[in-house]
C-alpha cells in the first residue's frame, strides 16, 4: 500500500482523545454520558457491553457519524476537531466497517473496494474510471482479506462472511490510521465470526492501525482484545485488558446478566440484503 500523507503513530501513543464527551439526542434520550478517554496507536480495542449500551453511539462519535453534544475529539496529527475540514481529513483517515456490509450489491466487488478512494478524488475526477493507483490499492486490499479472486464477482453473489470480507477491504482502500468496526459479526455464525475478528486483529498486528471494535460477546473479547472498554446505559464501567474480566467486572457490563453474558453466542440478527443502489443507504446500526 501507498504511504499516507501522516505517517502512523508510533504504537502505544495516544491516537485519538475524547474529553468531557457526550451525545444526547432530539428527544432526550442520554446515549453517551460525560466521557474521557484515549485510544492508543495500533491497539486492538473492543467496546463491549449489551444491546442498547451505547456502544454504537460512542464508537460512531470517534468519526462524527453522531455529533457530540458537548466535548470534543482531538487526533494525533491534527489536533482538536473543531472545524468541518478537520472533521472531513479525520473521517479520509477513518475506515468504517457496518454490521450489515453496506455494499452495492448489483455492483462488482472490486467497484465496491474502489467506493473507499472516493474521498482522495476531486469531484470532477470521480466521474472518470478509477486511475490505475487507486485500482491497484482497492486490489492490494482485497488480497489482504483473502478475496482477489472475487474481484469481478457481483457483490451479492457473496456469503455474508465474504461481504463482511469486502467491507474491511473498502475500508483498507482508505489507507486508514484508524479502523472502526460496528457489530461486525453480529450477523455470523461463530466459525465466521471468528474469521472476520482474526482478520482485523491481523491487519491492526501488521500494519500498526488502530482498530476500535464494538461486540456484546465476552469470549470474543477475551479472546481478541488488547483493552476493553465496558459499556452500560452510555458510561464505561470497566477499562482493561481482557485478562481483566472477571465475576464483578461482568456485573458492572451487564449487572444480573453478566453470567448468562459469558458464553454467549454471536447474536442471530436478520440478515439484509445487500444494498442494490435503488434505496437510501443506511448506515444504522
Amino acid at each position: 500500500m501507498q504511504r499516507m500523507d501522516i505517517p502512523l503513530a508510533a504504537a502505544g501513543t495516544p491516537l485519538l482523545t475524547l474529553t468531557d464527551a457526550s451525545v444526547v439526542y432530539p428527544d432526550g434520550t442520554v446515549g453517551l454520558a460525560r466521557t474521557s478517554t484515549v485510544f492508543a496507536a495500533g491497539a486492538f480495542c473492543v467496546l463491549l457491553g449489551p444491546s442498547g449500551a451505547g456502544k454504537s453511539t460512542l464508537l460512531r462519535s470517534l468519526n462524527g457519524l453522531v455529533p457530540l453534544s458537548s466535548g470534543s475529539v482531538t487526533v494525533e496529527g491534527i489536533g482538536p476537531l473543531l472545524r468541518s475540514a478537520d472533521w472531513r481529513l479525520h473521517r479520509r483517515r477513518t475506515g468504517m466497517v457496518f454490521q450489515q456490509h453496506q455494499l452495492i450489491g448489483r455492483l462488482s466487488v472490486l467497484r465496491n473496494v474502489l467506493t473507499g478512494r472516493i474521498a482522495f478524488s476531486s469531484t470532477l475526477r470521480s466521474l472518470w474510471p478509477a486511475s490505475i493507483a487507486d485500482r491497484r490499492i482497492a486490489l492490494h486490499a482485497l488480497d489482504r482479506v483473502g478475496l482477489p479472486e472475487a474481484a469481478l464477482r457481483r457483490a451479492d453473489q457473496l456469503s455474508g462472511g465474504q461481504q463482511q470480507r469486502v467491507g474491511i477491504a473498502r475500508a483498507l482502500a482508505q489507507q486508514p490510521r484508524l479502523l472502526l468496526a460496528d457489530e461486525p459479526v453480529a450477523s455470523l455464525d461463530p466459525a465466521t465470526a471468528a474469521r472476520v475478528l482474526e482478520l482485523l486483529q491481523g491487519i491492526c498486528r501488521e500494519s500498526g492501525i488502530s482498530v476500535v471494535v464494538s461486540l456484546h460477546q465476552v469470549e470474543l473479547a477475551r479472546r481478541f482484545a488488547d483493552r476493553v472498554l465496558g459499556v452500560r446505559a452510555g458510561r464505561i464501567v470497566f477499562d482493561g485488558p481482557p485478562a481483566a474480566l472477571d465475576d464483578r467486572a461482568l456485573h458492572a457490563v451487564y449487572g444480573t446478566e453478566g453470567e448468562a453474558a459469558r458464553n454467549e453466542p454471536p447474536a442471530a440478527s436478520r440478515e439484509r440484503p445487500a444494498f442494490d443502489g435503488t434505496g437510501p443507504l443506511s448506515v444504522a446500526a
